[in-house]
């Protein structure tokens, strides 16, 4: 099935299942993070399911969901182990995710399209941003101290 130029896969609702799958595993990981604040196989487990979600619904032509995945996994990818978050980092991260929860609701189940303003997307991206490099360790020019 060829959808904008994009060949799918899957159908529509084995996409929105596996995608509502793979959000839920990033918010379970996000919730073992917020008992066992930067544990590496959460960070991991998270890192894996948001990059398997963006390729999914890049295979989709879902962009809005693809790109605000790849960004939230690039921010928390980019900085060096062990990456800290802190509480403050947290929430931003679970402000992310439950906007991501919006945006699958949000797919129009007949044609997969989801249309939205991406304002609060950058919003959220900016502050997850904010919060990583007030943080990390890193040694990217992105990471201010």
């Amino acid at each position: 099935m060829l959808k904008d130029g994009h060949e799918c896969t899957t159908p529509l609702p084995e996409f929105l299942f596996e995608a509502h799958a793979l959000l839920a595993k990033s918010e379970d990981c996000l919730n073992h993070l917020l008992l066992i604040r930067n544990d590496e196989e959460a960070i991991n487990c998270l890192l894996v399911s948001l990059q398997r979600l963006a390729q999914i619904a890049m295979r989709h032509a879902i962009s809005p969901l693809s790109e605000f995945s790849l960004h939230i996994h690039g921010l928390l990818k980019r900085t060096a182990h062990p990456l800290d978050l802190n509480e403050s980092t947290l929430d931003a991260l679970k402000s992310c995710l439950t906007l991501m929860a919006w945006q699958l609701e949000l797919i129009d189940p007949n044609n997969g399209q989801l249309n939205l303003d991406d304002s609060e997307q950058v919003m959220l991206i900016e502050e997850l941003a904010e919060q990583v490099a007030q943080n990390c360790t890193c040694t990217y020019p992105s990471c201010r101290h």
